[in-house]
């Protein structure tokens, strides 16, 4: 059996409790060590293997996962954040799936979640945007046309950037050149949840400034919309005297 599991955006007691017992159960661990926190491997049983995938082509990967199979052992696929966001699991399971090994997966908490927590955000304001892109420059890996950055802009919803520091002035440039106003707010969250977490507040205009003054290329995320600045939301109708719900009904204004 294969688990991939999600190891949280690198604080090590944000892995969940399940993800946390199949590391404690594994035999073998292979984990994104340019990405995964490394203290995440103290919850390993004496004796557990571990590799690091990012030395890896994704044939060793699953001949690794093969004779751990044949030895009657469990392995742990530990993938940064959430698997099912950039994991790049789907080609994983694609091969399990042509040597019928059996495989789950364990969600974990996306990076972009902790960096929300970082910057106290909500990404979907009433009134502000109700909606959060999730995607990511084009660099040397191509996004589909549809989606590219100044196309997404015109949506006007939260949008989360990954692997895209490093692109920082292409996707200042892409975002207004899709009609997003240059004083657009936006945020840059590194390493979100860990010890050395960095936040810095800017503009689209000045997004390619805030990254320098970060000094960083990777492992950081990208946040631009109106909720980064939110004067203008709405109270949420939830908890508003004036609003039934199925479970309260609405108190008449005594005013």
């Amino acid at each position: 059996m294969v688990n991939f599991v999600g190891a949280g955006p690198g604080a090590p007691d944000l892995i969940t409790v399940r993800g946390m017992k199949l590391l404690e159960e594994a035999d073998l661990v292979i984990y994104a060590g340019s990405l995964v926190n490394p203290e995440l491997l103290s919850y390993l049983k004496p004796g557990a293997r571990v590799m690091d995938s990012k030395e890896m082509t994704l044939e060793e990967v699953i001949a690794a996962v093969g004779e751990t199979e044949k030895a009657g052992g469990m392995t742990v696929r530990l993938h940064t954040g959430d698997p099912s966001v950039y994991g790049a699991i789907r080609e994983q399971m694609d091969a399990l799936d042509r040597l019928k090994i059996p495989y789950r997966v364990c969600p974990g908490v996306s990076s972009f979640s902790a960096a929300a927590a970082a910057l106290d955000l909500e990404y979907t304001l009433p009134g502000v945007s109700q909606s959060v892109i999730i995607s990511r420059t084009a660099g040397r890996t191509p996004v589909p046309e549809r989606e590219r950055v100044s196309a997404l802009a015109s949506h006007g919803a939260t949008m989360v950037f990954f692997l895209s520091t490093g692109l920082a002035e292409q996707l200042s440039e892409e975002l207004i050149s899709g009609g997003l106003p240059g004083d657009t707010p936006a945020a840059v969250v590194y390493k979100a949840s860990w010890p050395e977490e960095k936040t810095v507040r800017c503009t689209v205009e000045t997004l390619p400034d805030a990254v320098r003054e970060l000094g960083v290329r990777n492992t950081a995320l990208i946040i631009v919309g109106n909720v980064l600045s939110p004067e203008t939301a709405e109270r949420s109708k939830l908890y508003d005297p004036a609003f039934s719900t199925g479970f309260r009904a609405a108190k008449p204004d005594r005013e």
